[in-house]
C-alpha cells in the first residue's frame, strides 16, 4: 500500500536533491539556464514560501510503501477556484518504476488531496513517456498555460 507523507522543514533539502535529480535524469529540463532557476534559491524560496499560506497552501510529499520513500510530488489545490489540483511535480523513483507503481503514486495522491477539496486535475506535460503515463490514468489535453506548455486535465 502506499501512503502519503507531507514533507516537512527538516526534509525539505533532501526534496530539493532528489527534485533537481529528476528534473534532469528524466530530462524534463536540460538547458542549463533552467537547471540554475530551477535549482536556485529564488525558485526555492518561492515554493517554500507559498507552503506556509493559511489558503491554498502548496504541498510537497513523500509517496512511500512499507515506510520506504518511493517517489514524491508537489501539488497546490485551489478551493477558491472551483476544486482544481495543480499537480507542479510527480516522479517515482527510477528503481521503483514499473508494475503499475506511478498509477499507484497517483491513486494514493488523489485520496489524499480529495480530503483537502480537489474536485479534479491538471498538469503540464511535454514529455512523450509522460504524456502517456498521465493519458492512461484518464488525463486528456487542456490548451496551454500562459507560458504557452501543453495542459493536461482530469475531471
Amino acid at each position: 500500500m502506499i501512503t502519503v507523507e507531507e514533507i516537512t522543514a527538516a526534509e525539505i533539502n533532501e526534496f530539493w536533491e532528489k527534485h533537481i535529480a529528476y528534473l534532469t535524469g528524466d530530462k524534463i529540463i536540460t538547458d542549463e539556464e533552467d537547471i540554475e532557476y530551477f535549482s536556485g534559491q529564488e525558485y526555492r524560496d518561492i515554493l517554500e514560501e507559498h507552503m506556509k499560506r493559511q489558503k491554498e497552501r502548496h504541498h510537497m510529499i513523500w509517496f512511500t510503501r512499507e515506510k520506504e520513500r518511493i517517489g514524491a510530488a508537489s501539488y497546490c489545490t485551489y478551493q477558491s477556484e472551483d476544486g482544481k489540483c495543480f499537480i507542479m511535480d510527480f516522479w517515482v523513483f527510477p528503481q521503483f518504476r514499473g508494475n503499475c507503481t506511478g498509477h499507484r503514486c497517483f491513486e494514493a495522491l488523489e485520496a489524499y488531496t480529495k480530503k483537502d477539496g480537489a474536485l479534479y486535475y491538471e498538469l503540464n506535460s511535454t514529455k512523450e513517456d509522460s504524456v502517456r503515463f498521465w493519458r492512461s490514468l484518464g488525463f486528456t489535453d487542456n490548451g496551454t498555460d500562459e507560458f504557452d506548455m501543453p495542459l493536461l486535465i482530469r475531471r
